[in-house]
């Protein structure tokens, strides 16, 4: 069978296109090398519990037409991401907003917070910052910055942060406000019955057939179609012929503990650094960035405690290889200049049929909302 359109990729950009030209009677093959549907998306349900297979997916956007979109195909509860951070054993609210700065300090008034805040950036004496220790310094000031920032970010990219690059901290929001919620979004929530469903209402069509642990490069030669959308990353597209692009990527420890709650929150994050090569009775931090309690998103629509046990995740960032599921693209100034390399070759490719999308083939970190946007903007031009 020869199809319209060859979509590699099951998660959000290759769903909403796949859905879009079915509804235009085309026919559609969706392969993924996984075997399952939705991608990093993908949530499956534990004792009664939806757990985020890949990590948190807290669904957040100031878009109408995505907010109005997805809610074609889930009911959006009401969650709102509230995280917590923990350095050692001091509690701290996120994002940075008054109850983060009356536990470092004691003010109260956003005047008190402010001014404290400010006599730390004149403290830190950096004008122009050279690295991301120093961006961070001239943005929040030091206590902020080692109690917060340093840890972590240090665990996330595996580099101190006075060798990272000032550009991947081009801001820092601090709230002087006593407001809890992360986002600045309008709408927000975490699909009822979890992420997976989207994709499956998605892909339910009579024009769309699914094949999953099926990959591209073992498939490429022998199916027949008009056009390719690619999701996938595009240095394998193209056999990595100038060299990998660079990522980090994430392993998680997913355990059911015989518990109704562990933490009493959706998200808490570990701020205090880790030195890999200190032992272990001599740290004083945790390995992982952060611990994800799932049963947490959909508090609100059922009685958490009627639940007698709990899923909960550990998150470790490492340096991607192949073989692994790539997360973070490195966004440096050499792997920028890498992906233009293979962005030139894709533009030649697009005028024979081919149209990348998505991270992996914008090298780009999206949210989630932006993902949808991104296909929907791809589905208009191909039909104009």
């Amino acid at each position: 069978m020869k199809y319209d359109y060859l979509v590699v990729g099951a998660g959000l950009y290759g769903a909403v296109f796949a859905h879009e030209m079915a509804q235009d009677k085309k026919s559609v093959l969706v392969i993924d090398r996984r075997n399952h549907v939705a991608g990093n998306t993908y949530t499956r349900k534990v004792s009664g519990i939806n757990v985020h297979e890949y990590g948190a997916h807290i669904f957040h956007t100031s878009d109408e037409e995505v907010w109005q979109y997805i809610n074609r195909f889930a009911r959006f509860n009401h969650y709102i991401n509230s995280p917590i951070a923990i350095y050692r054993d001091e509690l701290y609210n996120m994002p940075f907003n008054m109850n983060t700065f009356h536990a470092l300090w004691g003010v109260v008034t956003p005047e008190q917070a402010r001014a404290r805040v400010l006599e730390q950036i004149a403290g830190a004496q950096v004008d122009n910052p050279s690295n991301l220790e120093e961006q961070a310094l001239s943005l929040v000031g030091r206590d902020v910055y080692e109690k917060l920032i340093k840890g972590y970010t240090e665990k996330q990219w595996g580099r101190v942060c006075d060798k990272l690059p000032a550009f991947i901290i081009k801001r820092l929001p601090l709230r002087f406000t006593y407001n809890n919620n992360y986002f600045n979004d309008r709408y927000q929530g975490i699909p009822v019955g979890g992420y997976t469903q989207i994709t499956d209402a998605l892909l339910d069509s009579e024009y769309i057939t699914v094949r999953l642990n099926t990959d591209f490069k073992d498939i490429r030669d022998d199916i027949e179609y008009d056009r390719l959308i690619y999701t996938g990353a595009i240095d394998e597209y193209y056999d990595y012929c100038y060299g990998p692009l660079s990522y980090r990527s994430v392993r998680f420890e997913t355990e059911e503990l015989p518990m109704a709650d562990f933490q009493g929150n959706a998200v808490v994050n570990y701020t205090e650094a880790y030195d890999p090569n200190v032992p272990e009775d001599e740290q004083s931090g945790r390995p992982y960035t952060r611990i994800i309690e799932h049963k947490h998103f959909e508090a609100e629509d059922t009685d958490i405690y009627s639940i007698p046990s709990t899923v909960i995740s550990r998150e470790y960032s490492q340096e991607w290889k192949p073989g692994i599921e790539p997360y973070y693209p490195v966004n440096d100034e050499e792997n920028t200049a890498l992906y233009e390399r293979y962005r030139a070759l894709a533009d030649e490719d697009e005028k024979n049929g081919v149209l990348f999308g998505g991270r992996l083939g914008h090298y780009r970190y999206y949210d989630m909302d932006k993902v949808i946007a991104a296909a929907l903007e791809a589905v208009r031009r191909e039909r104009s």
